[in-house]
């Protein structure tokens, strides 16, 4: 194994102030709770995140805040949500540029998904631009990359050390069957966490790890321990309070879920309204 993307990886928010522009501070302070929460990595920029609906500029800034409050103390990832390789190379190489550890790249989903041939060439340029380690953020319903395809991105770009992987338990065991030895393999599924770790998950990237991320962080620990029990009850714990924010707005759940413990990160970007009281 690489040794990269391992563990559970929180997938920040992006505070934002009253005016919806960056809150460093705050994005700050959310990076502190999440490395003293026991996070083995944070993503900036990803769906959680508002990333696509990032600036150039925005995404530099996230990243820098990450790295800089981090100071070490574990590895924070780049997010590219792009649909051509032009745009997900300079996303790449601001991130880079903040000094980030690595990358997750989404797929183009807009209006499909390309080809195996371009799909090749797009992790294969962004690769080369950033000089970073990559994974493949497998998690768009309607733009999924089968394993196969996976499988050539894999051998074509040896950066691409793993796939998050979304969807649902059936890929995931295939991805693991199939490429679980060669890369890191995380799961995406919140809900499945429990099954996806028993099944060999090296970990997750789940936004149910930003809301209660010691509780994910433990689940993770009592699966590699054998405690089955207790991680039963913490699957039980987890699975009413991801049932809660999961779907449409999600974004904006994860914040007012943040809210709730006293995280001042703000609210959604516009259109993504608030939640309602329900």
């Amino acid at each position: 194994m690489t040794g990269r993307f391992q563990g559970i990886i929180s997938p920040s928010v992006t505070p934002f102030d009253d005016n919806e522009d960056l809150d460093r501070a705050a994005l700050a302070a959310e990076v502190e709770y999440l490395v003293a929460a026991g996070i083995h990595g944070i993503a900036v920029g990803g769906w959680t995140g508002e990333g696509a609906g990032l600036g150039l500029s925005e995404l530099y800034e996230a990243c820098r805040t990450a790295v800089e409050t981090a100071r070490g103390r574990g590895p924070v990832y780049g997010s590219a949500i792009l649909n051509t390789t032009r745009q997900a190379v300079r996303f790449a190489r601001a991130a880079k540029e903040a000094g980030v550890d690595g990358l997750r790249v989404a797929p183009p989903h807009y209006p499909w998904v390309p080809e195996v041939d371009g799909l090749v060439e797009y992790y294969t340029r962004i690769a080369a631009a950033a000089g970073l380690p990559v994974i493949v953020c497998n998690v768009i319903p309607w733009a999924p990359i089968t394993v196969e395809a996976g499988e050539e991105i894999i051998a074509a770009v040896p950066l691409v050390r793993g796939v998050e992987q979304g969807g649902d338990l059936h890929r995931l065991a295939d991805l693991l069957c199939r490429l679980g030895d060669r890369v890191t393999v995380l799961s995406a599924l919140d809900d499945l966490l429990y099954p996806s770790f028993v099944l060999g998950a090296h970990g997750a990237v789940a936004p149910i790890a930003t809301v209660l991320p010691v509780l994910v962080v433990r689940l993770l620990e009592a699966v590699r321990a054998g405690r089955h029990a207790e991680a039963m009850e913490i699957h039980r714990r987890l699975l009413p309070v991801w049932r809660a924010i999961e779907g449409p707005n999600l974004p904006a759940k994860v914040k007012y879920a943040l809210e709730l413990q006293g995280r001042r990160v703000g609210r959604a970007r516009s259109p993504i309204p608030p939640p309602s009281g329900a």
